[in-house]
């Protein structure tokens, strides 16, 4: 099975294809605008990929730049954001923890099921990673900027559950006084053939298998939104 670490690499369009069904009750923009105003907001947009968050933000707030390690991932990001006829984005390639953007420069940071990966890509580290990521956070945004975190509580689940893959990364954003909720992001697919594909590619077979045994067109999704003020 291809992991999920090369289909970041390698297959951007499908990908898109399986995000763009996510959160059809729109229940994230909703999330960030209880969170924080948007309006006159400068963004940076960690582990954008495909520009879930980015598309997203942009009609509401003053400028959004994206990053991701995958150019992949943001050639279907400007692809998008080219048909939306918006110009106030940018998307370039970029490290969580060494961003190319002066001091002080934004005042919102958001990132969307991303910045768990310094945790999960280096176990041995993975504390490390974590505090050299927020030292950058609090680098680039200015003083009382927002952090607001999106992070998986389990897909396929229709209440929240905290995953083992991240079991050092929920309690170290209690332990940096992160605030916290959850919402449903449940995916709602064309047919049941196109849930249980696009289930399966990302996710694997327990989870497209338990598609076709639901029949779940709609897709039940927990995420939790983690936010904090710097």
């Amino acid at each position: 099975m291809t992991t999920q670490e090369e289909i970041y690499k390698t297959e951007g369009d499908k990908y898109e294809a399986l995000i763009a069904r996510e959160d059809y009750a729109g229940n994230i923009l909703k999330s960030l605008r209880e969170i924080t105003p948007l309006e006159d907001r400068l963004v940076l947009d960690l582990g954008a990929g495909t520009g879930r968050l980015a598309c997203l933000l942009a009609p509401a707030v003053k400028s959004v730049h994206a990053f991701d390690i995958s150019e992949e991932m943001l050639r279907v990001c400007r692809q998008k954001f080219a048909k939306s006829g918006l110009s106030n984005w940018r998307a370039d390639i970029a490290d969580h923890r060494k961003l190319p953007v002066a001091d002080h420069s934004a005042n919102l940071a958001v990132s969307g099921w991303s910045v768990s990966y310094l945790a999960v890509w280096n176990p041995d580290t993975w504390r490390e990673e974590l505090e050299t990521w927020m030292a950058e956070m609090r680098r680039v945004l200015t003083p009382g900027g927002r952090i607001v975190l999106f992070e998986s509580l389990g897909t396929g689940n229709e209440s929240p559950v905290r995953l083992e893959h991240l079991e050092n990364f929920y309690p170290w954003l209690d332990e940096t006084g992160f605030q916290f909720k959850w919402i449903r992001t449940d995916y709602k697919f064309e047919s049941l053939d196109e849930a249980e594909e696009l289930s399966r590619f990302f996710f694997g077979d327990e989870l497209g298998n338990k598609v076709r045994d639901n029949e779940w067109v709609i897709l039940p999704e927990c995420t939790g939104v983690w936010h904090l003020a710097v």
